[in-house]
């Protein structure tokens, strides 16, 4: 069995390539800028992870993972093109660097060239494959369109916000997994434990996401914390602060909101304390972890195969950056 990290090098080094062709720069030129930015590469690492679970890596999955990978892509260049975003990874977005409709449609190769990854495999594993991506496709993009309405509101229920998290994060991280589980001819039980495991991690992984920007050390979080809260960005603390604050702390809250003054991250940080916002996520955050692991336990396999999934999650969710 192979760690996340050997995973993640092998990926890379298969994925580093020219994905475009030479003709037309004005479009592919944009597409190849983006996917030389890098990443984590988590998505796809957990397709061969799900593969090794079960069988030694099938070529198919290497397939699959840059399909994955094209496909977060895709959304991640409309997703910075939708929050105005100027910067992805420390450099230009595509639609600052270049234009608006030129990364629209860099992120519309990318799907294409998603979809040919996916058709290259074995022509009998592909009806549930394209079944499975395409239904997380659409959740993703359901996600996405869920975080937009809830800008233009005023409150959010908890309910709602963990449905648009499980849409627009964590669907993906689960697919991956039971996509690589089809791959390596795992059973349906197996498939939905695993499925299981990567939705509850992906519900943490944003739990922590949200806990390190307001309460994140800087030192190790690698910017100042805050930044969720100046934006007025909905997360998992402000949705349960405003569920749980008195009313004149909601009051308060609201109106460091609205009025945007200079102390506004140490007032609400102030608030966040006081409701102890800060123990209910950690707390959130290892339930959910749990609730993971405890699948990953659950699917029938030897203990030594589980061990890099199980590594992963502890670092993705325990994370102190």
């Amino acid at each position: 069995m192979h760690s996340f990290e050997t995973l993640a090098a092998q990926f890379a080094e298969k994925f580093n390539t020219q994905h475009f062709p030479d003709t037309l720069p004005s479009l592919y030129q944009p597409a190849e800028y983006f996917l030389s930015i890098g990443g984590k590469r988590v998505r796809p690492v957990l397709c061969l992870m799900g593969n090794e679970l079960f069988d030694t890596i099938k070529p198919d999955a290497w397939h699959v993972a840059h399909a994955v990978e094209l496909f977060h892509n895709f959304t991640l260049i409309h997703d910075d093109i939708m929050d105005k975003a100027p910067l992805r990874r420390g450099v230009q977005t595509v639609h600052v660097k270049y234009s608006e409709p030129t990364a629209l449609l860099a992120g519309d190769v990318m799907i294409v060239a998603a979809y040919e990854y996916l058709s290259r495999i074995n022509p009998m594993m592909l009806p549930k494959v394209m079944s499975l991506f395409n239904k997380t496709a659409r959740e993703v993009c359901e996600g996405q369109q869920l975080d937009m309405d809830f800008e233009e509101r005023t409150t959010v229920t908890f309910d709602e916000y963990m449905h648009m998290v499980t849409l627009k994060t964590s669907v993906l991280l689960a697919a991956s997994l039971q996509l690589g589980a089809i791959l390596g001819g795992s059973g349906g039980d197996n498939q939905n434990h695993l499925y299981a495991f990567g939705k509850n991690l992906g519900i943490a992984f944003q739990l922590q996401d949200d806990y390190l920007d307001a309460f994140g050390d800087p030192a190790k979080f690698g910017k100042q914390p805050g930044g969720d809260i100046m934006a007025n960005k909905k997360t998992f603390l402000t949705i349960q602060v405003l569920e749980k604050a008195s009313e004149v702390q909601k009051k308060e809250l609201l109106r460091l909101m609205k009025d945007n003054p200079p102390d506004k991250v140490p007032a609400v940080m102030q608030i966040f304390t006081e409701c102890k916002v800060d123990t209910w996520a950690r707390n959130l955050k290892d339930k959910y972890l749990n609730m993971a692991l405890q699948h990953l336990e659950d699917t029938a396999v030897i203990s030594s195969r589980k061990k890099p999934l199980q590594e992963l999650a502890l670092f993705l969710v325990q994370r102190e950056y």
